[in-house]
């Protein structure tokens, strides 16, 4: 594979938000777009995704499929149907026009030593009619629900699905990974969250999941929201959990996906408000944020074969940047000095390419990140927790991470930590495993990851796991009549 194009998608790893101007009278876009590009050797299939924020901007991502990356960070220029995707520390960009109704995306992508076309075509999500008419009547309620966060003064829209029974049952909220996602935590044809809702619910578990600030029905702006801010939103959902019909207010719980692991110990930590009766960390950080960003080029740039001397330089940049925003309060100063810096280390830099990457770096949310040490509060979490982590996850580091969040939570007397063979960082397990739906392989999430937390909430929860439960009972059934015939003292020993 070129190395070049490697490089060019590694700075896209870092989980600053992008940016999305908006000019003119462009035609919506909603959706992703997929195509092939062609490089020496072969293709790179290419995944866009371009979210509508309700402020009137966009959230955008690109995903490569096929070197195990997702979400990574583009920024977009539209004016009119004129479309520009950049990836500013790289040099890369495409530039064409959105054509065919926003159906497809044509243009060329350009970077250091590589110039090609490229289309890219909207992808319809079809859902078979069996399978809408199974989710129209699942075996569980379901209903669209609005919350309140009052302390921001913002609504937050979701989905409450119910085991069917009397109840009450025990519940969780969802809190996904870093960037604006909806309720469903969606990449392609992945429904990450949808997935997990339906088989806990199906299994006794209440969940409720929901559009994140900015995104869908949600009110509010992402884009300046921090991870303290969003620890209300979890809170906001606690609360209107444990006051629905159904649902035992004494456990709830917070699950949370990579930055939402990070955001539900957090919440749990909080002393001044009503904490969670539990904890579920997905892929949560251990690492300080500006540690985390670092650690995930570094290991981007060993796996494409980048010598010593690159990622010497790659640390020494990112160190240098990273210092700027922590010790330049004022954004204005904070933008000028790092736009200078990305035009002195890449000359093929264009100027507004700079500056447009220096704004996303100094975002409220870029700002907390680099000084965020989730440590700091876990001695205060004092609710059982279970902490997970793929082996094969690029983004998150099981070893690492698990290693950092254990340490710190080992004045807890209730923590289960599990590291999956397999398992990436959307927790789905290797392709060869994902289930064939009409013919096609679907991604999963992993069989073992869904096992372990439904057990793992339901021995919180004070139930035995139904599995477990039957299997003593059909034991015991067959030793009866042994144990009728044997002395009490031998039987009892």
């Amino acid at each position: 594979m070129k190395k070049s194009l490697f490089i060019s998608l590694l700075a896209c790893l870092l989980l600053w938000l992008p940016k999305i101007s908006v000019a003119g009278e462009p035609t919506p876009l909603k959706g992703q777009w997929k195509g092939l590009l062609k490089v020496p050797g072969g293709s790179l299939e290419l995944i866009i995704t371009i979210m509508p924020l309700t402020n009137g901007s966009y959230y955008a991502a690109l995903d490569v499929p096929k070197q195990r990356v997702n979400r990574m960070p583009v920024e977009v220029e539209l004016k009119g149907n004129d479309l520009t995707l950049r990836m500013e520390q790289a040099g890369s960009s495409f530039v064409g026009k959105v054509g065919q109704g926003a159906a497809t995306l044509t243009g060329t992508w350009k970077q250091p030593g590589l110039t090609a076309p490229l289309v890219l075509k909207q992808l319809v999500v079809s859902t078979p009619p069996v399978a809408k008419k199974a989710r129209l009547t699942p075996p569980y309620r379901e209903e669209d629900v609005t919350f309140l966060n009052t302390g921001a003064k913002l609504k937050l829209a979701g989905t409450l699905t119910i085991p069917a029974g009397p109840g009450p049952f025990p519940a969780v909220v969802l809190l996904s990974d870093t960037g604006p996602q909806d309720r469903d935590a969606g990449q392609q044809e992945y429904r990450m969250f949808g997935q997990l809702a339906d088989y806990l619910t199906r299994r006794g578990i209440a969940v409720l999941r929901f559009d994140d600030r900015g995104v869908s029905k949600s009110g509010g702006d992402y884009r300046t929201a921090t991870t303290t801010d969003l620890v209300g939103d979890a809170q906001a959902a606690l609360t209107f959990l444990r006051s629905r019909n159904l649902i035992d207010p004494q456990h709830v719980g917070l699950l949370g996906h990579g930055e939402g692991a990070n955001v539900a110990l957090l919440a749990a930590a909080d002393q001044h408000s009503k904490t969670p009766d539990f904890v579920v960390s997905l892929a949560g950080y251990g690492l300080a944020g500006r540690d985390v960003l670092l650690r995930q080029q570094v290991e981007i740039m060993r796996l494409i074969g980048s010598d010593a001397q690159q990622v010497q330089a790659a640390v020494e940049l990112h160190n240098r940047m990273v210092e700027v925003i922590r010790q330049t309060p004022d954004d204005a100063q904070a933008r000028a000095k790092l736009a200078g810096i990305l035009r002195l280390n890449n000359t093929n830099i264009d100027p507004l390419m700079a500056k447009a990457r220096a704004i996303q770096l100094t975002t409220p949310w870029s700002r907390y990140f680099m000084d965020f040490n989730p440590t700091h509060k876990l001695s205060g979490v004092k609710c059982p927790v279970l902490a997970l982590n793929g082996l094969d996850d690029l983004q998150v580091a099981a070893r690492t991470n698990l290693s950092i969040l254990s340490k710190g939570l080992s004045g807890n007397r209730d923590v289960t930590v599990h590291k999956l063979a397999g398992v990436n960082h959307s927790f789905q397990p290797d392709p060869k495993e994902w289930p064939i739906v009409n013919g096609e392989q679907q991604p999963a999430f992993s069989p073992k990851a869904l096992d372990t937390i439904r057990e793992w909430v339901m021995e919180r929860n004070g139930q035995p796991d139904t599995k477990k439960l039957a299997a003593h009972t059909a034991f015991f059934k067959r030793l009866k009549p042994n144990f009728s015939k044997q002395p009490r003292s031998q039987a009892s020993r």
